[in-house]
C-alpha cells in the first residue's frame, strides 16, 4: 500500500499543478508553462491492477504511451477534451478528460469511450475532431484504419484509412454512423462545417491516394452532402490546395471546425514539409468567406504555431498538430498536441486571430519577392523610428 499511496499522491499533485502563461512576444497567443495533459495523466486504475493477490509487485498490466490530438468541446460550463489515447500496444482510442479551467486541471472520466463498431471493424481510430451541428447533434467525425485488404503477400503494414462520423448528445452514449463515402481512395482529418450549407451537410476532407501519401488530389477538400446517415459526397473540390515550397508543400489537414467571426470563418489547419530530418508539421490559420465557406479570403504566410523546446521531442518529432480549439466569448483556446505524445494549450482571442489573418501578408512564393514584402515593412518601422515616440527604438 505504501507504493500505491505514493503514485495516488504523485497523481494528484499532478492533476492539480497550476499552469502559467508564457508571454510568446509574438502578440497572437501566448502558450503556457506545462502540458495540460500527458500519458501521466492516465488514471492510476487505467494502468495498475491495484490486487494484491493478483499484482504483488505493483507492476503496471496495461501501460499508456501517450495523449495527444484531442477534439475539444465547452459543454455544461466544462473545458472537454476527446483525446487520442495510445496503449503501449499501439492501439489508440478515445477518452474525455475535462476541466472547469481550460488550461489546468484535467481529469479523465472514469472509463474510455466505448465506441460502437460497423461491420466491418476498425483495427484503430484516431484524431476526433467533435463539432455541435445547427441540427442539434454533437459529431465525431475521426481516421478509422483497417488493414489494407489489397497489400501484398507478407505486407504488415499497409492501411486504408477512412472518415469514421460517430454522433451524440451528451459525450456518453454514441451512435456510430457508417463511414464518409467520397470519390477519393482515402480520406484523413475529415471535419463538418457547423452550419448547413444550401440545405446539405458540408465536409472539410483530406483526399488522399494512398494512406501516407496524398497523391495529385493533396490538400484540404470540401464537399457536401444531402444526409449524415449515410454521409455520401459525390464530388470533392480543393479548398487549401499543398503549394512547392511553404509549410504545407507535403500535406496539409483541417484541424477543428471552422470559428464563424463578423470578419469570416476562421480555419486552424495543419502543414507539412519535408526536411533532412524527416516531415516537419506546423498549424497554420486562414479565413474563408461567411456565404462561401469554402473560398479562401485571407491567408497568411507561413506558421501560426511551430513546436519549440520540449514539443520537438517524443515519438514522432518535430510535430504540432491541431484538432481542437474552444471559443469561450471573445477567447479561444488552441489544444494542440507536440511529437504524438503530450497536449498543450495556447491561448488568444477572436480579435486577435482575425487581425492576424486579415493583416499579415500572404506568402508571395519566391525568395526575392518575400525579401520585397519584408523590406516594406522595415522602410515603414524605420520612418517611424525617425519619431520622437520612437527613438528609444534607435541604435547607437
Amino acid at each position: 500500500m505504501t507504493k500505491l499511496k505514493a503514485l495516488s499522491e504523485r497523481y494528484e499533485t499532478l492533476i492539480n499543478l497550476a499552469n502559467k502563461a508564457v508571454d510568446t512576444g509574438n502578440g497572437i497567443y501566448e502558450r503556457y508553462e506545462n502540458p495540460i495533459l500527458t500519458r501521466e495523466h492516465a488514471p492510476i486504475y487505467w494502468r495498475y491492477d491495484l490486487n494484491p493477490d493478483t499484482n504483488p509487485y505493483l507492476m503496471e498490466r496495461i501501460g499508456v504511451n501517450a495523449a495527444f490530438n484531442p477534439g475539444a468541446i465547452k459543454l455544461n460550463g466544462k473545458y472537454i477534451l476527446m483525446v487520442r489515447v495510445e496503449g503501449v500496444d499501439r492501439k489508440s482510442f478515445f477518452a474525455v478528460a475535462e476541466s472547469d479551467s481550460p488550461v489546468q486541471g484535467f481529469r479523465f472520466r472514469d472509463y474510455p469511450v466505448l465506441l460502437p463498431e460497423t461491420d466491418d471493424p476498425d483495427v484503430n481510430v484516431y484524431d476526433m475532431r467533435l463539432v455541435e451541428h445547427e441540427d442539434g447533434w454533437i459529431y465525431g467525425l475521426f481516421c478509422t484504419e483497417r488493414k489494407d485488404p489489397g497489400a501484398a503477400r507478407g505486407d504488415t503494414s499497409s492501411a486504408v484509412a477512412q472518415g469514421g462520423i460517430a454522433r451524440t448528445k451528451d459525450l456518453t452514449t454514441w451512435e456510430r454512423l457508417p463511414d464518409l463515402a467520397t470519390p477519393s481512395p482515402q480520406q484523413r482529418n475529415v471535419v463538418l462545417h457547423p452550419e448547413f450549407v444550401n440545405g446539405k451537410y458540408a465536409f472539410y476532407t483530406r483526399p488522399q491516394d494512398g494512406f501516407i501519401d496524398t497523391g495529385a488530389g493533396g490538400g484540404i477538400g470540401w464537399g457536401l452532402s444531402e444526409g449524415m446517415n449515410p454521409a455520401v459526397i459525390g464530388h470533392e473540390m480543393l479548398v487549401d490546395p499543398k503549394l512547392y515550397h511553404t509549410i504545407k508543400e507535403v500535406k496539409n489537414g483541417q484541424g477543428a471546425a471552422p470559428l464563424k467571426t463578423d470578419a469570416g470563418w476562421l480555419h486552424i489547419a495543419h502543414g507539412v514539409r519535408n526536411t533532412a530530418a524527416g516531415l516537419r508539421y506546423v498549424i497554420y490559420a486562414f479565413m474563408t468567406d461567411l456565404n462561401d465557406p469554402e473560398k479562401v479570403i485571407h491567408a497568411p504566410a507561413g506558421h501560426l504555431i511551430a513546436p519549440e523546446g520540449i514539443e520537438r521531442v517524443g515519438d514522432v518529432s518535430n510535430v504540432v498538430f491541431c484538432n481542437g480549439v474552444i471559443q469561450d466569448g471573445e477567447d479561444i483556446y488552441i489544444y494542440y498536441a507536440s511529437s504524438d505524445t503530450r497536449i498543450h494549450v495556447a491561448a488568444t482571442s477572436i480579435g486577435r486571430l482575425v487581425d492576424y489573418c486579415l493583416n499579415t501578408p500572404e506568402d508571395p512564393l519566391r525568395s526575392r519577392a518575400c525579401v520585397e514584402q519584408r523590406s516594406e515593412l522595415i522602410t515603414r518601422n524605420l520612418k517611424l523610428m525617425e519619431t520622437p515616440e520612437y527613438a528609444f527604438l534607435r541604435r547607437g
